[in-house]
Parts: C-alpha cells; sequence; structure tokens
C-alpha cells in the first residue's frame, strides 16, 4: 500500500489489491442493502441520542406543553402584556459507536462458505452503515493477542469502508486473543460512555473484572461468532489436530466414543463459563452461526432492543 500525503498529513492507504478491492466493495453493496431494507429504522429506534438538548427560549405559543414553561424567564419580562417564555429542546442524536473486531487465529477457521473472519468483517460493515446512516460516529479497534490498529471515530461512508478493508487485510499469522487487552484499550482510549459492539469468538480468558468495567460505562453487546463444526468430533480414527491461536498439536483418537463425549462436554463447559460471565456483566449476547444468514439474529436483536426502550 502507498501512502499519499495532502497538506502535511497522510492520507488513508491506497491498496493496490484488486481482489481486496472486489471484496470490500461487495460486503459494502450487502451490507448497505440490507441496512435500507430492514435495519435503518430499526436501529435508530433500538440506539436513540444521549437526550434532550437545550436549543432556546422562545414565546409561548398555543398547544405548547406547559411543562416547558420557563417562569423565570417569563417573570422577568418588561413587555406589557407579560407573556410566557418555554424552553425548546431537541434531540442530541449523534452517537458514538466503538466496533472491537476479533482477527485472531481462531478466526480464520470455517466448514462452510464463509469463515468467521468473514463473518466478523461482514457483521462490522453492517453495523457501521446502520451507525453513520443515522448520523452516529464509528471507531475500530482490531485486535487478536494484542491491539492490531486503532481508527478513532468518524462518520461518513469511506470511513467504514476503511474500517470493512481494515478488518479484511488483517495478517493470517498464528495469534491468541486478548479480551481483557483489548477492553481495557478502550476504556483508555474513549472515555465518554459509547455504544460498544464486541465481534468475536469469545476464545479468551480472565476477562471478567474488564467486561463489567466496560459494562458500567459503556453500551455494550457481544456478537459470539460460532461455527457448529467446532464442537463436533466426527469418529474418523487417529486425527493431528493444531490449535489456530497457539500452534499446539496433539494426536487424537476420534474413534473413542469417550473421547468425543469428553472434548464435547469440555467445550460446552467452556461456552456455559462465557455466558454466565456475559450474564453476570448484564451484557446482551447475540449468537451468530457462520452456516445460517445473520440478518435474522440481528432484526430480532434490534427489535427486542427497541421494544424494550418503548416499555
Amino acid at each position: 500500500a502507498a501512502l499519499r500525503r495532502h497538506r502535511g498529513s497522510v492520507s488513508i492507504p491506497v491498496v493496490a489489491d484488486p481482489e481486496l478491492i472486489r471484496r470490500v466493495r461487495r460486503i459494502g453493496i450487502r451490507t448497505r442493502r440490507i441496512v435500507t431494507e430492514n435495519l435503518a429504522g430499526t436501529y435508530n429506534s433500538a440506539f436513540r441520542g444521549r437526550g434532550m438538548e437545550f436549543v432556546e427560549v422562545r414565546e409561548y405559543q398555543p398547544g405548547n406543553d406547559v411543562r416547558t414553561i420557563d417562569w423565570n424567564v417569563s417573570s422577568r419580562s418588561s413587555r406589557p402584556d407579560q407573556p410566557l417564555f418555554v424552553k425548546v429542546f431537541a434531540e442530541e442524536r449523534e452517537l458514538t459507536v466503538m466496533l472491537l473486531a476479533d482477527v485472531s487465529g481462531s478466526t480464520a477457521f470455517g466448514t462452510g462458505r464463509r469463515l468467521k473472519q468473514d463473518i466478523v468483517a461482514e457483521l462490522s460493515a453492517l453495523l457501521a452503515f446502520a451507525a453513520v446512516g443515522n448520523r452516529d460516529r464509528v471507531g475500530l479497534i482490531r485486535f487478536s493477542e494484542e491491539i492490531d490498529q486503532y481508527l478513532p471515530p468518524r462518520s461518513g461512508t469511506t470511513h467504514v469502508l476503511r474500517v470493512v478493508r481494515e478488518i479484511l487485510t488483517s495478517s493470517a499469522q498464528r495469534r491468541g486473543t486478548d479480551l481483557a487487552g483489548v477492553l481495557s484499550y478502550l476504556l483508555r482510549v474513549q472515555r465518554k460512555s459509547a455504544v460498544v459492539f464486541l465481534v468475536s469468538d469469545l476464545i479468551g480468558k480472565d476477562f471478567e473484572r474488564e467486561l463489567k468495567l466496560v459494562a458500567r460505562r459503556h453500551d455494550l453487546t457481544v456478537f459470539e461468532i460460532i461455527d457448529p463444526a467446532e464442537d463436533l468430533f466426527r469418529a474418523a480414527g487417529p486425527v493431528l489436530f493444531e490449535d489456530a491461536e497457539t500452534g499446539e498439536r496433539r494426536l487424537i483418537d476420534t474413534a473413542s466414543s469417550k473421547v468425543r463425549r469428553l472434548a464435547a462436554a469440555r467445550r460446552e463447559q467452556q461456552r456455559e463459563q462465557v455466558r454466565d460471565l456475559l450474564a453476570r456483566a448484564g451484557v446482551k449476547r447475540v449468537t451468530i452461526d457462520v452456516t445460517q444468514s445473520y440478518e435474522r439474529p440481528l432484526l430480532r436483536y434490534f427489535r427486542e432492543r427497541a421494544a424494550r426502550i418503548r416499555q
């Protein structure tokens, strides 16, 4: 990628890979269509602005809510007819949305048409387009066993396409997942309250403390990306397995029913621990299966959230 300079500043890197450009465009077209057809209004209902911002004081007019009368200003009026004045408010719409995108080694797994890392990119793009469509700003923290990249919150389609490109261009190296590290980093770079989407397969340990701190300061939702094949051990005889994040290799006799049961029980225990951890922290979890469409669970999540806000 070449860097172009304009007036002393460095512009967005220009990527020369034609295949990458095509992938970014495909994701952009697909996700913007989903947002336009299904999610635009639902997102707006589910994620409202920070509240009502005072704009001005003006004379009372028939039909105005009497609760908005500013009695202090009205009592100071020097006009002989002694008019009443009301406060005018406007919704403070703009939100800051932070995407925490997992690009660790385990996201390079997939048994269907798409890898988990493809879903991470598409889902992040969809959430970002929904946000900028409502004039919200979007930032990105791309992480694995360390913080790979931080893009400060900005608005606009060009910025969203860069977010998608940066996720897709993550290195394919074998790397672990430091969930505690990315949550701590978020707390440092995003002081004000924000809407935070953590998009990850949640293969990480010891992040409960950081999760609770983020949940107290920010509006946090976790999208857990799963592939059902990770939980299945088919009877195929001795198989050499390699951990995508640590590189550890182990020969396992999958023909043994006992081995298959133990492996399935261990995986289920890990998932249950994560579910309990999120529940204790009061964090909403949305499960996205890479072998199925993510539109339905995402739309259901938005609608349920909007319904809670109305209630």
